[in-house]
């Protein structure tokens, strides 16, 4: 059966924790919490700016519905077309100030295409966590790959390889042949074996994100950098900017759905830089990062 109201209740609590556990490793800042509604909707966003771990990051909580589903939804279900929907999720973004700590996303989404005369409810789950490092580190990948592992691995063993190959597709710069960052995991569509499986699998990816991240945020903190740093970094978020804006179905579906534009931009990075046709110098760190972290592989 069915439970929106428990999915909604867990997204919120996620929230709130990671919320609470990010303030916890910030001297002074805090999140502010900016509760919004439209028609289609409502939610919570949460907006941290200025600290000393994370330069900007966003959590955020929407719960919107509609009478028709928008074309990026419909594209590969088309008998979903003319379907009354409701969609609810948890996402969030976290661009840390020290260029040494990596970016990192989350997203848990619960998505129901209401029943019909002619065909029952269509539901299903999706989500996933991906680290985008400006500096590599091995123990870093390693850890963050072998927790997600670790979350998944109680609903088969091939659960994490499927779903880190599928994020390995997903967050691709087609037009740049090149990944987004070191991967990790995601899945959409999960709709099987039930309700109940599907939801706890989920939730197994959600509660374990600070297992996953906050350890290799308070490793590399306090590491030293300077300005050639701070300036690599940005060049490298521009990547990040190109994937949300050109390929990300979650940022299209919410502007096509009537989604806030602030919320679902939130995951923009504070301060961003392109340069033409660069190229880092050989045997760098700069270097490395392309030559060895930005390439799929088995990290565990």
């Amino acid at each position: 059966m069915i439970d929106s109201k428990a999915v909604k209740t867990w997204l919120l609590g996620l929230q709130q924790n990671i919320v609470y556990m990010l303030e916890m490793n910030e001297s002074d800042a805090k999140f502010k919490a900016d509760e919004w509604s439209k028609p289609s909707g409502n939610g919570i966003t949460c907006i941290l700016e200025g600290g000393e771990l994370l330069e900007r990051g966003g959590v955020g909580f929407s719960h919107v519905t509609g009478n028709q589903l928008p074309p990026s939804a419909t594209a590969a279900r088309p008998h979903l077309i003319g379907r009354k929907w409701e969609a609810m999720g948890m996402s969030l973004v976290f661009h840390p100030l020290n260029p040494y700590v990596p970016t990192v996303h989350l997203n848990v989404r619960f998505f129901v295409a209401q029943a019909t005369n002619n065909e029952p409810a269509t539901w299903w789950f999706g989500g996933g966590m991906d680290l985008t490092p400006y500096y590599g580190f091995d123990d870093d990948a390693e850890h963050f790959h072998r927790t997600c592992s670790d979350a998944l691995r109680p609903y088969g063993e091939d659960v994490y390889t499927n779903y880190k190959k599928a994020c390995d597709e997903y967050f691709y710069l087609k037009h740049r042949n090149e990944p987004r960052g070191i991967g990790g995991i995601f899945f959409d569509d999960l709709d099987t074996p039930d309700f109940e499986t599907a939801f706890a699998l989920t939730r197994a990816v959600g509660d374990n994100f600070l297992t996953a991240w906050l350890p290799i945020a308070q490793r590399r903190r306090d590491t030293a950098y300077g300005p050639e740093q701070r300036a690599w970094q940005a060049y490298r978020r521009g990547r990040y900017v190109e994937f949300n804006l050109v390929w990300d179905r979650g940022t299209l579906f919410g502007l096509q759905s009537g989604g806030r534009t602030e919320s679902i931009l939130m995951s923009m990075p504070p301060n961003v830089s392109w340069s033409y046709d660069y190229r880092p110098e050989p045997n760098t760190p700069e270097a490395t990062l392309y030559e060895r972290y930005l390439k799929p592989k088995d990290w565990i």
